[in-house]
């Protein structure tokens, strides 16, 4: 079953706790890190986190779905109808928005769908893929021996389009200029907008005027930044004892139910963030960390860990990672004033 970045983020949260605790070195940490980070299965993530004493974060790892081809009482073989491939290119897209596929991997299976003949066909494309519970139900065969294909291959092309180019659409539609929409065959264009580079102090700083602007205020549990998107836990507004996950790809979207949290436990605020001096720093930190040809793999904003457990104030801090094709890595640990606290360079 593949892995979400959800799933991703959570296993890279366990293996910092285990750190922290003591579990792992700093090498064998570095390493379970980026391997979590690159991990594409729900069984992968589980072998590097499966030795770990359970920390204050729990790896959740989805139970697999049941395919197309289980659940149809139908056999394989049966023919396809239009709306079956509109069906799996739905949950092709759901695939690529919460990361268990690769725009590569998104764009070839639609085309795969797109040319399916039968169920069958069909449920061999999203077999390893979570699914939902609100996802498109299962192909069924066909209930009448005639119909048109025009219309399926156009809802095909709505569905693909909205990621095309590197582009997400935004949870909710701008305010759109007279004479702006494009209508081709009586279908509305989707409406997308580019994602701000987020390893940059303007790509973040787009980010904090969204999460201001969907949230009411900048504070977050944790937060980690992928350049292209990224994951965070808030508290439930008005209980504190509640926390939901969220991720953000052009808008913010929570696929699960709120959690337990601790009702003491230290916020970030965000809006203390200088983010200039991040700017700069992000900028810097392959060179500074010694990892050649590096690039930034992820940025973390949280409360220290140590401190809180020891009953201090939660101190905020912001970690920078960088790695290289090569899995040679290193981190920056930095104030939110851009202060650099701790340097972890590669072979240091």
């Amino acid at each position: 079953m593949r892995a979400r970045d959800i799933d991703r983020v959570n296993a890279r949260a366990r293996i910092d706790a285990a750190y922290e605790e003591g579990q792992l070195g700093a090498d064998e940490y570095e390493q379970r890190s980026e391997r979590a980070q690159g991990a594409r299965t729900l069984g992968e993530l589980a072998g590097l986190v499966g030795d770990l004493q359970p920390g204050k974060v729990a790896v959740e790892v989805a139970a697999p779905t049941t395919s197309q081809a289980e659940v149809s009482r139908y056999p394989a073989g049966t023919r396809a109808r239009d709306g079956d491939r509109s069906a799996t290119c739905l949950l092709l897209d759901a695939g690529l928005a919460d990361g268990q596929l690769s725009e590569a991997d998104h764009h070839a299976l639609t085309e795969l769908a797109g040319e399916a003949r039968t169920l069958g066909e069909l449920a061999d494309i999203t077999a390893d893929l979570q699914r939902a519970a609100d996802a498109p139900g299962v192909a069924q065969p066909p209930r009448q021996a005639h119909r048109g294909r025009g219309f399926g291959i156009a809802v095909l092309a709505a569905c693909a389009a909205v990621f095309a180019g590197g582009f997400i659409a935004v949870d909710r539609p701008p305010a759109i200029p007279a004479g702006a929409p494009v209508v081709l065959n009586g279908v509305v264009e989707p409406i997308v907008v580019p994602t701000p580079d987020l390893f940059t102090a303007e790509g973040i700083s787009v980010f904090l005027d969204l999460y201001r602007a969907k949230f009411g205020d900048v504070l977050v549990d944790e937060l980690t930044l992928y350049g292209k998107y990224a994951s965070l836990t808030r508290a439930v507004p008005g209980q504190a004892n509640r926390q939901v996950d969220y991720t953000y790809r052009g808008g913010f979207k929570s696929d699960r139910e709120p959690t337990t949290r601790k009702q003491d436990l230290p916020v970030f605020d965000l809006g203390t963030v200088d983010l200039a001096a991040l700017g700069r720093l992000l900028a810097s930190a392959p060179t500074t960390l010694k990892v050649e040809q590096g690039t930034i793999s992820h940025v973390m904003f949280e409360t220290d860990a140590i401190a809180a457990a020891r009953g201090l104030p939660g101190v905020p801090i912001v970690r920078i990672y960088v790695t290289n094709k090569a899995s040679e890595s290193g981190f920056l640990e930095l104030t939110p004033a851009g202060v650099v606290t701790r340097t972890y360079p590669f072979g240091g």
